[in-house]
């Protein structure tokens, strides 16, 4: 992937050694939690789709994810998360431009994003960047049991 996301920022995917590493970062830089933010749930992401979880990093210095899903029919991003001394400086925009050169790879037509309604910081960098909420959808969910 490679990719440079300006102010030295580096976009590359994650590995399976750096699941720890990537858990520890949401846990300072992402807003809420997940039912998969565990090891087995980001190692299993990371097996099955090797170039889904994109890392941008500044001198060794994890500093933004997104996860780029791509299911064969729709493109999906989770896990926007920028480190706050990095906010505001192009890193957002980095990762989501490299996900989108994977989608437009693996021959996606139109990006979703999952966003927090309460994460106004978000909507800012989701709208810079051309996304917008549809009103007319509403996600509907159902935990499976383990």
């Amino acid at each position: 992937m490679g990719g440079n996301g300006g102010a030295g920022v580096e976009i590359r995917a994650a590995g399976v050694a750096e699941v720890a590493r990537v858990l520890e970062f949401w846990r300072t830089a992402a807003e809420g939690t997940s039912v998969s933010d565990d090891v087995a749930g980001v190692a299993g992401l990371v097996e099955r789709d090797p170039e889904a979880l994109l890392l941008a990093e500044c001198g060794g210095e994890l500093v933004g994810t997104v996860i780029a899903g791509f299911d064969g029919w729709r493109c999906h991003l989770y896990r926007l998360a920028v480190a706050r001394a990095w906010r505001r400086r192009g890193v957002a925009s980095a990762l989501l431009a490299a996900a989108e050169a994977r989608f437009a790879a693996l021959g996606g037509r139109r990006a979703d994003a999952m966003v927090l309604w309460r994460n106004e910081s978000a909507h800012a960098a989701w709208s810079a960047n051309g996304y917008g909420p549809e009103a007319h959808w509403q996600r509907w969910v159902k935990p499976l049991p383990r």
